[in-house]
């Protein structure tokens, strides 16, 4: 993504300043900061989070901005956000044309407004599907590699373990991964996995996994070119773009 946003940044004479926190950063500080430099022509803020308080402060300051993501704001704002919602659907119900029931659900941590969105479409599924929800099927954190190892096998030790799973991420995939190794369990037919993977590494493992797959370099350049339609135009339409992951059956 950020290789997208570089190159179309570059492209449109602009140049890209990289503005990173850490969790336990407040990031509004971060952009109170640059609007108090005064050193930016517009900002992209990322990791939304639900009311997000970010983007209630940028429309105040009549900042140019883009959001990567959406929050659940009556505010128009412009955005550009990966529609994990229907991505977790559609892993969810082709886990079930898999024969699953048992499904679990990796999301990132509560507070992060795409987790939201992927909970509400694997909602959506099994609620279709007439399946009841097993709160301890679904699990929240960063997901390194180790965390999703240690969550998985602990879900692979219980008396009803799963039968597909859902990953949030890459690493989240690897630790899963790990754990069916351990014991003896292999992907595509012990458990069944469908991964969100915007680097593609899912294609170069010795195992079969279904994956749904982002341009995410696309997604950089769109978000450039969404701001810099707000610096040209402040008062212009307001933007809002939704785009789809695209699905490979790793036959």
């Amino acid at each position: 993504m950020i290789e997208g946003m570089t190159l179309a940044a570059r492209k449109a004479g602009y140049s890209l300043s990289i503005y990173s926190t850490t969790p336990d950063d407040d990031p509004v500080e971060s952009v109170q900061r640059q609007l108090q430099a005064r050193s930016t022509d517009g900002l992209i803020i990322t990791r939304l989070v639900s009311g997000d308080p970010r983007v209630k402060l940028l429309l105040d300051q009549r900042m140019p901005f883009v959001a990567f993501g959406r929050t659940d704001l009556d505010t128009a704002y412009p955005y550009v956000d990966v529609d994990n919602e229907q991505i977790a659907y559609e892993a969810t119900r082709r886990l079930m044309d898999r024969g699953c029931r048992r499904i679990a659900l990796q999301l990132l941590v509560p507070e992060d407004q795409a987790s939201a969105m992927r909970l509400s479409g694997y909602a959506r599924a099994m609620a279709e599907a007439g399946i009841p929800i097993d709160q301890s099927l679904i699990g929240h954190g960063m997901f390194t590699m180790e965390s999703s190892a240690a969550w998985f096998d602990g879900l692979l030790a219980c008396s009803d373990p799963p039968t597909g799973l859902a990953c949030a991420n890459e690493l989240g995939l690897l630790g899963a991964l790990h754990a069916l190794g351990k014991r003896g369990l292999a992907p595509g037919s012990d458990v069944h996995i469908v991964t969100r993977d915007s680097t593609r590494l899912a294609r170069f493992l010795p195992a079969k996994i279904e994956v749904h797959s982002v341009d995410m370099a696309a997604v950089g350049r769109k978000l450039v070119e969404v701001l810099e339609s707000r610096i040209i135009n402040p008062l212009g339409p307001v933007e809002t773009i939704l785009l789809k992951g695209e699905f490979d059956p790793g036959e």
